[in-house]
């Protein structure tokens, strides 16, 4: 008998739209002489479908044997579906509800990695509300620039700049805010952007490591920003270019920032490679699965299907025992 297994996909954040094609992509690569998919849609405004049918959260969920959890940003990625999932006591994958929100929220990410030996850019976290205009003038002249603005939640670089004046700061800060009431600015660290995947239990490995990819914005983008990832060609290199030192470094982090946060089934961690350093950036703990994300791309270039990527973290969810 085939297991059900409901993908979940849509949801109310700002990633909605890839949230959107990695559950079309899951769906489409799902083996079904093992599996009997169901598409379960969530809407912007949170409501649950069922064949364009709006049920509850439970009714969705009856006689689903495990969740394929591809709900990217707020909702999905920060603990909250994780809850409603234990609480239903139906198996999902990816990380549990208290990692989820750690790794949701960058400070606290940061916080957590400097612990574990992690080298992050300089830092500091504001909150302009309605004093943005303040908050910038005293930024610009207090931190080096240029500098990174980015909400303390949120995914897929959305609302992330790169400021060199005030007038950008004042205007980066706004942008941040709408997504996210707490912000981050971090010093810009010039680099190489690089993105190393990681998976429980694999290749006979606790932790293994998928090979480090280059990521090159497009040629009138110098950072990896939201339009730089979907509104222009960037390259991806994987293998990425890197030193075998570098190579060894950014797989070593990767795991342990995977290890150290407690994360489950699968990960993928952003870096800056300058020559000041390796920096970690932040972590993915539900990586796209799009046809053109990069998890997906690593694992083509190990010689590893999507669909078996995919038996393996149902695998691991139905084995998970989550408190």
């Amino acid at each position: 008998m085939r297991t059900v297994v409901g993908v979940l996909r849509g949801g109310p954040s700002s990633e909605y739209e890839v949230s959107l094609k990695s559950g079309a992509n899951v769906l489409a690569e799902l083996n079904r002489e093992k599996y009997d998919p169901r598409d379960i849609f969530i809407s912007r405004t949170g409501e649950w479908n069922v064949h364009g049918v709006t049920v509850t959260p439970e009714k969705a969920l009856r006689g689903v044997g495990v969740a394929f959890n591809v709900l990217h940003g707020e909702y999905g990625e920060d603990g909250q579906v994780q809850r409603l999932l234990q609480a239903l006591a139906i198996p999902y994958t990816g990380s549990d509800s208290f990692a989820s929100a750690v790794a949701f929220n960058k400070h606290q990410t940061r916080e957590a990695v400097i612990k574990l030996g992690v080298k992050v850019a300089h830092g500091v976290v504001v909150e302009p509300e309605d004093h943005v205009e303040e908050t910038a003038y005293s930024l610009f002249r207090s931190f080096p620039h240029p500098a990174i603005v980015k909400p303390v939640i949120g995914g897929s670089s959305v609302g992330v700049s790169k400021v060199g004046s005030f007038q950008e700061m004042h205007d980066a800060l706004g942008r941040a805010a709408a997504v996210s009431p707490r912000v981050l600015i971090e010093e810009y660290i010039a680099g190489r952007e690089a993105t190393v995947g990681v998976i429980d239990a694999f290749r006979g490995q606790k932790t293994y490591t998928l090979l480090p990819i280059e990521i090159v914005p497009p040629q009138e983008h110098d950072f990896f920003s939201y339009d730089a990832k979907y509104g222009g060609e960037s390259l991806e290199r994987c293998p990425g270019n890197f030193t075998p030192k570098e190579k060894a470094t950014l797989e070593h982090i990767a795991r342990t920032v995977h290890e150290g946060l407690g994360l489950s089934h699968y990960s993928r961690s952003d870096f800056i490679v300058s020559k000041r350093g390796i920096y970690f950036l932040e972590v993915n703990t539900l990586p796209g699965m799009t046809k053109e994300s990069l998890l997906p791309k690593a694992l083509y270039a190990i010689g590893a299907s999507l669909s078996d990527f995919l038996d393996h973290a149902i695998t691991l969810a139905c084995s998970t025992k989550r408190a």
